[in-house]
């Protein structure tokens, strides 16, 4: 058992994590732009204890109000385009979890938080990406959630907290998205050109203090701060990609957290981090 496994069942809670997905299928093609998120994906299985199931909150979907997925066998979502076509034949047949997503609706709306139930929504590449590499067995049930659509950081926070009681219940709650995400830099990192770019490691040795070195309401503060960071707005144009990361620093309360991956991809500077029981 590791160090942070130990931790964990010390504990009796589980951590929760905010890792970064990586460019559409690019992590499951091999692509070596995405070479050390990928080993860092396929490690994580080892380093936590086994969750009872797994909450993943996508920055690929987004809706006027909190959706979970209560589909007991949910479909394939690939929500990208423009890869081979073996991108579009991947399979993650993990089971849905309709049970544990009425926890989720039931825990939501007894915060106040308003939420409803999707019977239909497939895993979108944001969930079953890491996933295949995390847990390639595919054998631990996952419900998915959306972000709002307002992109409000209190709402997350505020949602993140009103899931942290799933932790104690084995569940392992997952923000998936990136750390930066600024499409307009990342292709021409693609293709070679640019070299670092320098606003993506201010805002990421800001987002590192600030996950890292704050807990509970100085976390929250500052993570509710973001777009005034060094480099916030120049790594996050929209931020939909970093708001699962303040659901995940939510549901930690005055836990604190740590960076978990931290490198260069495609010509920016990305961490992710484990908050919690782990840290």
């Amino acid at each position: 058992m590791t160090v942070l496994a130990q931790q964990c069942a010390a504990s009796g809670r589980m951590p929760t994590l905010f890792w970064n997905h990586g460019g559409g299928p690019m992590p499951l093609l091999g692509d070596r732009s995405q070479a050390s998120l990928t080993q860092y994906l396929k490690t994580v299985a080892a380093r936590l204890p086994k969750p009872t199931a797994i909450v993943a909150v996508s920055a690929h979907w987004e809706a006027d109000k909190v959706m979970v997925s209560t589909c007991p066998a949910p479909p394939m979502l690939y929500d990208y385009y423009g890869f081979p076509p073996e991108s579009y034949e991947f399979k993650y047949a993990a089971p849905g979890d309709p049970q544990l997503a009425q926890r989720v609706l039931g825990l939501l709306g007894g915060a106040g938080i308003a939420a409803a139930a999707d019977a239909t929504r497939g895993y979108d590449h944001g969930t079953f990406v890491p996933l295949m590499l995390a847990y390639p067995e595919a054998r631990i049930p996952v419900v998915q959630m959306s972000v709002l659509r307002s992109m409000d950081p209190g709402a997350h926070l505020a949602i993140g907290r009103a899931l942290a009681p799933l932790r104690d219940e084995g569940v392992l709650i997952v923000g998936s998205g990136m750390a930066f995400h600024n499409m307009g830099v990342l292709m021409g990192g693609m293709r070679g050109g640019g070299g670092r770019y320098k606003p993506s490691e201010a805002f990421d040795s800001w987002l590192t203090a600030a996950c890292t070195e704050a807990v509970g309401a100085k976390r929250a503060e500052l993570l509710s701060g973001w777009a005034k960071a060094p480099g916030g707005r120049e790594s996050h144009p929209r931020e939909e990609h970093l708001i699962p990361l303040l659901v995940a620093a939510g549901a930690a309360g005055e836990e604190p957290g740590r960076a978990d991956y931290s490198d260069w991809i495609m010509g920016t500077k990305v961490s992710g981090f484990v908050f919690g029981a782990a840290s």
